[in-house]
């Protein structure tokens, strides 16, 4: 069966002057209907760029250099301009970091929700309003017909970002993009926020790409994994990782500190310790990425073929993909 997003060799770069920088390096994975995909890495590991390369809204001087995304079929790499209208905000949505950013504040929340219904479907303003309060029970916001009239400001950040995955639920995508939709959010609105896309995703039927720096949010949602390095179901991923990238990435998380079951041993400190991991180093500048492995002057098992060769994505031998040399 077609998958609903087939994301193939993916190549993104930023023109300079006289050379150009790659940003997303070779990115392969696919989504079925209704699947829920993690796209997990640093700052600067390119997670947020493949999120609007989907969406083929990568500006100057950015560009696609190579690779395909095909949704529904169809290659968004190669549309014109009117197959993507059509597809983006109505098809795919795309979910903000920063809702106060994504919401424009001179506005209702109520005339924004109404303007986004019709510039996809041809209803009445009646019928867009309709909507936008059914979208808006959906995502639990209380006294909805009292909250189409006011402005982003007088929300809490909670209820701006169920405003904003509201608006996103409009035109009842195939898929939702969902890039770090907690960020600015405490801790018990993050998982009030993750649970809600959970159960719209289960009960609305629609695929999920998860863009987030945070291995315990995704563990907790999403089927797969994808490391930015490597990728797997999220079962395997975070309870057996293969990937000295990905160990450290869970070594990091608070929970793990105290556990001896995280996979971790090889690469974290040991038990006994109970510290924290930290993955030393930082993301290297596009314009100097090491030779190899790109991650190999930051990695424990790293060996003189990871200073020489670049690791191909492959299948490895409990049928995962991971690039990397060291894992058989």
């Amino acid at each position: 069966m077609q998958p609903l997003l087939d994301v193939s060799s993916l190549t993104v770069k930023f023109a300079l002057r006289d050379t150009a920088l790659t940003a997303v390096n070779d990115v392969s994975f696919t989504l079925s209907k209704g699947e829920r995909l993690g796209l997990v890495g640093e700052s600067g590991a390119g997670k947020s760029v493949t999120g609007f390369s989907i969406l083929n809204l990568v500006s100057k001087p950015g560009f696609i250099a190579g690779g395909s995304v095909l949704f529904e079929g169809r290659d968004l790499t190669r549309a014109d301009a009117e197959t993507l209208r059509d597809i983006r905000g109505n098809r795919i949505s795309m979910i903000f970091q920063d809702p106060m950013m994504t919401l424009n504040p001179v506005l209702t929340v109520g005339t924004q929700m109404i303007e986004t219904i019709r510039a996809h479907k041809k209803v009445t303003r009646k019928e867009a309003e309709a909507i936008a309060l059914d979208k808006l029970r959906k995502v639990y916001i209380p006294s909805p017909e009292r909250r189409l009239t006011q402005y982003p400001h007088e929300f809490s950040g909670g209820m701006r970002q169920r405003i904003v995955i509201a608006i996103a639920l409009l035109t009842s995508p195939s898929l939702i993009i969902a890039d770090e939709p907690t960020t600015a959010l405490d801790v018990t609105i993050q998982a009030e926020i993750m649970d809600l896309l959970l159960e719209l995703c289960q009960s609305e039927d629609m695929g999920l790409i998860l863009i987030t720096h945070d291995l315990g949010v995704v563990s907790q949602v999403t089927q797969k994994i994808a490391v930015m390095y490597a990728m797997g179901d999220t079962a395997s991923v975070v309870g057996a990782p293969l990937h000295p990238y990905t160990r450290g990435l869970l070594g990091a998380l608070p929970q793990c500190a105290d556990k001896a079951d995280c996979g971790l041993e090889t690469v974290a400190a040991p038990r006994a310790r109970r510290r924290l991991n930290q993955i030393p180093g930082s993301m290297p500048s596009l314009s100097d990425v090491p030779r190899g492995c790109p991650f190999n002057n930051r990695c424990e098992l790293c060996e003189t073929v990871c200073t020489t060769t670049r690791p191909l994505l492959e299948k490895k031998s409990d049928g995962r993909l991971a690039a990397c040399h060291m894992v058989a």
